[in-house]
């Protein structure tokens, strides 16, 4: 348990990160999987709608921390080449 009266405010301040990351993280897992989905009804213009959508939003977790670079391009990467693959 925090005693000082520095822990006591750090404490706060992960608490209150740890909010917003879980929501922004929960966010771009939103937009994946709408990608997903298009991906599985087999729907290319969908699907590149919502990589479209998803691209940024993912981006946006690396510039705020919840995920790293190479996880987000990956992700993108992989995605967009099954969207192509439905072309």
């Amino acid at each position: 348990m925090a005693n000082s009266p520095q822990a006591k405010k750090r404490a706060r301040q992960n608490e209150a990160r740890f909010q917003i990351n879980k929501a922004r993280r929960s966010r771009i897992r939103t937009f994946l999987r709408k990608v997903e989905e298009a991906i599985a009804s087999r729907d290319k213009d969908t699907a590149s709608a919502a990589l479209r959508a998803a691209q940024p939003e993912l981006m946006r977790g690396v510039t705020k921390g919840v995920f790293h670079k190479n996880t987000a391009a990956r992700k993108i990467s992989r995605l967009s080449a099954r969207v192509k693959a439905l072309g």
